[in-house]
């Protein structure tokens, strides 16, 4: 009996660590380019500047773009730019999965 909940024990403990570890970060496939600035494989956010204003952007991924208003991807939404094409984009901060 003791062997039993021994065992169970195990199994339950493999168990929760295996859905407790993160899964890994995949970054985007391609390069995203703002304003003539390339990033290869991007991932995340990444800032633009420190005032919203008007900028290019060519998604050269396999991933959506998504442009903030405000930092660190914060605040609106001000443009969605689909993957595989190009925008002029008004905010501060671009997110790419």
């Amino acid at each position: 009996m003791r062997r039993i909940a021994t065992s169970l024990g195990t199994i339950a403990a493999a168990g929760m660590i295996a859905l407790a570890a993160p899964c890994s970060a995949q970054a985007a496939d391609g390069t995203l380019i703002i304003n003539g600035i390339p990033y290869d494989e991007p991932s995340g956010c990444n800032d633009v500047s420190a005032y919203p204003g008007a900028f290019a952007v060519h998604n050269g991924t396999d991933e959506t773009a998504f442009v903030y208003s405000g930092p660190a991807c914060t605040g609106p939404l001000s443009r969605v730019v689909p993957a595989g094409s190009a925008s002029g984009a008004y905010g501060r901060s671009v997110y790419i999965r």
